[in-house]
């Protein structure tokens, strides 16, 4: 149970989220239902893949499928509650529940940032110290950088819930957003969130930038070691592995830098959560996509499961 501020009189949320005109909410409902089911099968078919193709049991696609993983939880932490406010009358969220939805989704966003840096490094190995790579990027090495940066991603936002959750909502409880988000809840606040926004503005800019940062500095190293190839077919190979890693970057800090770098307001506009929703969903969805379309490990992985499933059933 989160403890409340001391002054609290809020025991619930209103989710203001889209102003959608009442004849479109079918239309909103439908495209955000098929967005997620899509979300849900295209990266669980990338995890079974991984998982039932030996040739595919090597730290990148480990590293992919825990994405994967991350791709379906992220958006489950606020669409299926999104779905049922559409067509509801009270778009209420409990206290309680407003931080819960809040931990997780700051949680899996910083670890999906996390995820991009790790392999952006892992790619960096794999193309300049070749001979090196399989003892560098041991399964136990990439088990622990995964679990090492759970661990990170869930302390620091256990910090930010139990410092937000001790504020004071004594005046509006209407968030202009369709989830839990800190800034708006900041605005509600009749405390002072002084230290709250300092601690956010610190963590966006190491939890954040930092990977990214880690990323451009990998390819930096990548694009050296390339260019240094005799071959020209040896560059074309040694680039096209990193392709569809560099698509699924900019899907996922396209939005991301574009909510954090926009000028203050005091709520959300209509393009905000335009974004937001990009951010939180088209990137998990898009990915596997990505993924498949660009590579021809899991293309054939791909081809290999399904052919194996037409002929158990013409069995």
């Amino acid at each position: 149970m989160i403890e409340k501020g001391n002054h609290s009189g809020v025991s619930e949320f209103i989710l203001l989220g889209f102003a959608e005109p009442p004849e479109h909410r079918i239309i909103l409902f439908v495209c955000l239902l098929t967005m997620y089911l899509i979300t849900l099968a295209a990266n669980c078919t990338i995890i079974f893949i991984i998982l039932v193709d030996a040739r595919l049991h090597t730290p990148m696609y480990f590293l992919l499928s825990i994405l994967s993983l991350v791709d379906i939880c992220l958006p489950t932490t606020t669409v299926p509650k999104l779905l049922a406010n559409i067509f509801s009358k009270r778009k209420t969220i409990s206290f309680n529940g407003c931080f819960i939805q809040l931990h997780f989704f700051i949680s899996f966003g910083i670890m999906t940032d996390f995820l991009l840096a790790i392999m952006a490094v892992d790619r960096y190995l794999a193309i300049s110290k070749p001979l090196h790579y399989a003892m560098l990027m041991s399964k136990g090495f990439c088990v622990k950088l995964v679990a090492g940066s759970w661990l990170i991603v869930s302390l620091l936002s256990a910090a930010n819930i139990i410092l937000a959750a001790r504020l004071s909502f004594c005046g509006s409880n209407e968030i202009h957003h369709y989830f839990c988000d800190l800034p708006p809840l900041f605005k509600l606040s009749c405390s002072d969130t002084s230290i709250n926004e300092i601690l956010l503005l610190t963590e966006t800019s190491l939890l954040i930038l930092g990977p990214l940062i880690c990323i451009i500095i990998s390819y930096i190293l990548i694009i050296c070691t390339i260019w240094g190839m005799p071959s020209k077919k040896g560059k074309v190979k040694a680039f096209s592995t990193c392709s569809s890693h560099l698509s699924v970057v900019a899907l996922a800090y396209g939005p991301l830098l574009y909510i954090h770098i926009r000028p203050n307001s005091p709520y959300f506009v209509e393009k905000d959560l335009i974004i937001s929703m990009l951010y939180s969903i088209g990137s998990s969805m898009l990915n596997p996509f990505v993924y498949s379309i660009r590579n021809k490990d899991v293309k054939m992985a791909l081809i290999t499961a399904l052919n194996k499933k037409v002929l158990s059933w013409n069995k």
